[in-house]
């Protein structure tokens, strides 16, 4: 009896020592670490976990700043703004300490949006290898937050690490934002932090906060929704399971992997019927196949290629894909978006005949290989293309592999996972490059886009800090449709009437067959120039294109008047192109067009009297040739739905 007396308070006091916090817990959020950078000549605000009414002291540039942890833990401290500078050192004391070294005072950027902004420079290497290999700068640095996500409460803290652009660690690197840094450090010398919130696909109400979302009830619903975890982990489970069932059904039919696979080397093709690489097998008489599709290619190979390593590039293919060369594996990509670029050691090629083998499986839609993308051999410097007849044939066939959910595009999941944990982190403002995700509800896109920029500012308590992002670029081909993608670019340009908000317009460096073009550059280029006006008050830089401003007839013509000029409007030296006119029954035709002064006037002598024209409205406008003398693009406008 005396000992199950004895048990009993231990157990009890073991209890009560739980309901307490540990005594030496002193904890950082990752957000504030080594190499971290601070926003310069701002209040900044510190924080962490540590034992409940520890006292906690911060000791920063000489100087103490004591306060003590919260019966819940959580310890807060103000600093007053810091002079831009470093590399310097912080210690953190309590009954532990952390000492944190190579802190920086400059300005901070908020890096988000969808996969363009995503987009790493490794994902771009072979255009900026020379950009990569001069990457070394301590004073540009990336903290990447990976895709993480809740519905039922905002987090408290994101993994990751602080990390300087270095050639190797540039490679994981947002492009945009490293190019975008790179720009403002060469203009203002001062070291720029960047903090990489972004997640491919990403609609924009998936960045809202839950008060934000009170403001548009469908998306609060389908959140609420997904507060359930039993739910949610039912949806997983049978999704999971469902996917699983259909790549190990296609696999077991898969003819090519019965018996002597068709990525043998020695295999005899010759009765196999040929297809034109690149290009969708639809449109080649094969009959839209889901699920695998072998395709072969014997090459004639130099003896100058024999014994060295190789690239091989096999440009995009839809959707997922298995590649062997003279029979060996060389590598595989799952899903159709990243460049197909596989690297051969120098022991696969040899002088004379050698194959090369694609295993392509394609879940729905059209399968195929995407053109004007390079599919090459190369090794030594020099290249052998690979374009021209395969042979092909149908390993197995399946009815569609259903969609899964993205549990991360629920609204409101991202803000709580991401954004949530960090805005007590002081930033000079935000670019965003987003809204793809959104073309096929583009009419709520506005609002929706709106909300984020006005919850992110309250979030934040700094005011209206500069918010900067990407008008869409030109993608699929020409004058494929009026809805959708010209419908987002307006919705774009409509949100510049939101204060200290700017615009980079990208509709000449997009690519028609890629959602991702390569020109990460200019893009960061653009949204530097828009940083020097709104967030460095430069107002002599030109920081966008001409922007649509209003409009009067004289008689058959219509006469535009912009913004954003510059020291001039240009053609780049050719009549003006991607000009439509209309008259009241809204039938929109080819119009002419030129420039007068500042001006551009634009006719048909189809409308005698016109009420309305649009420029660039479609979902590429290629070629559409409205600059400023400044080499700036013009924004797609239409004058029959402006504000």
């Amino acid at each position: 009896m005396k000992k199950n007396k004895q048990r009993w308070i231990m157990c009890g006091l073991w209890a009560l020592l739980a309901s307490y916090p540990a005594i030496g817990q002193l904890r950082l959020p990752r957000l504030i670490g080594e190499g971290m950078v601070l926003q310069r000549d701002t209040e900044l605000t510190l924080w962490g976990w540590a034992a409940g009414g520890e006292a906690v002291t911060v000791v920063f540039s000489g100087k103490k700043y004591p306060t003590k942890a919260n019966a819940d833990g959580k310890w807060t401290v103000k600093l007053p703004p810091q002079k831009t500078g470093g590399p310097f050192t912080m210690d953190i004391l309590a009954t532990d300490s952390i000492t944190l070294k190579n802190i920086l005072v400059g300005d901070v950027w908020l890096c988000s949006g969808q996969s363009n902004m995503v987009l790493p420079m490794e994902r771009v290497k072979e255009r900026y290898a020379k950009q990569i290999a001069e990457a070394g700068n301590p004073f540009i640095r990336q903290f990447l937050i990976p895709t993480t996500f809740d519905f039922a409460h905002p987090k408290d803290d994101v993994t990751g690490s602080w990390q300087a652009a270095t050639p190797a660690n540039v490679l994981s690197f947002s492009a945009t934002a490293y190019f975008f840094a790179r720009d403002l450090y060469e203009k203002y010398h001062m070291p720029i932090g960047l903090i990489n919130a972004s997640v491919g696909g990403s609609p924009a109400e998936a960045w809202l906060s839950g008060d934000a979302l009170k403001a548009f009830p469908e998306y609060l619903q389908r959140t609420q929704k997904f507060q359930n975890a039993a739910y949610t982990d039912s949806i997983r489970q049978t999704e999971g399971a469902m996917v699983k069932a259909w790549y190990g059904a296609l696999r077991k039919k898969d003819e090519g992997m019965k018996g002597v696979p068709w990525y043998a080397a020695d295999l005899d093709v010759a009765a196999w019927p040929t297809l034109q690489i690149p290009g969708y097998w639809t449109d080649q008489g094969l009959k839209d196949v889901h699920g695998v599709v072998w395709f072969r290619k014997d090459i004639e190979v130099p003896a100058s290629f024999a014994g060295k390593p190789a690239k091989l590039l096999l440009g995009r293919i839809v959707d997922s894909d298995s590649v062997y060369v003279n029979g060996t594996f060389v590598g595989t990509t799952g899903y159709q978006y990243p460049p197909r670029r596989y690297t051969l050691p120098d022991t696969i090629l040899k002088a004379g005949k050698n194959t090369i083998v694609i295993r392509v499986i394609n879940t729905s839609e059209r399968g195929g290989f995407i053109t004007d993308k390079p599919y090459t051999l190369s090794a030594g410097g020099e290249t052998l293309d690979l374009k021209g007849a395969w042979h092909y044939k149908i390993g197995a066939v399946s009815d569609t592999l259903a969609p899964v959910t993205f549990f991360q595009y629920t609204p409101g999941g991202l803000f709580n996972g991401m954004i949530a944990p960090v805005t007590n982190f002081a930033i000079k403002g935000v670019i965003w490059y987003q809204g793809e995700s959104n073309t096929m509800q583009a009419a709520k896109y506005h609002d929706v886009f709106s909300a984020v920029i006005a919850d992110w500012r309250k979030q934040w308590k700094q005011g209206d800090f500069p918010f900067l992002y990407v008008q869409l670029a030109n993608y699929v081909p020409v004058k494929s449709s009026e809805k959708g993608w010209p419908e987002l670019r307006e919705a774009q340009r409509k949100t510049l009437r939101v204060p200290n908000t700017g615009m980079a317009v990208t509709i000449d460096i997009g690519e028609w067959n890629d959602l991702h073009p390569l020109d990460k550059e200019d893009v960061g280029k653009r949204l530097a120039r828009a940083a020097q006006h709104f967030a460095y008050h430069d107002k002599k830089v030109v920081y966008t294109g001409p922007t649509f401003l209003s409009m009067r007839t004289e008689g058959n013509k219509v006469i535009l008047t912009f913004a954003n000029t510059g020291t001039g409007l240009s053609s780049k030296g050719e009549a003006l192109k991607h000009f439509t006119i209309a008259g009241a029954d809204k039938n929109f035709v080819e119009a002419q067009a030129v420039i007068r002064g500042g001006e551009v006037v634009a006719w048909s002598d189809g409308v005698s009297h016109p009420v309305a024209v649009r420029y660039g409205w479609e979902d590429n406008p290629q070629g559409g040739n409205l600059f400023n003398k400044e080499g700036l693009p013009a924004s797609p406008f239409r004058t029959d739905d402006t504000p």
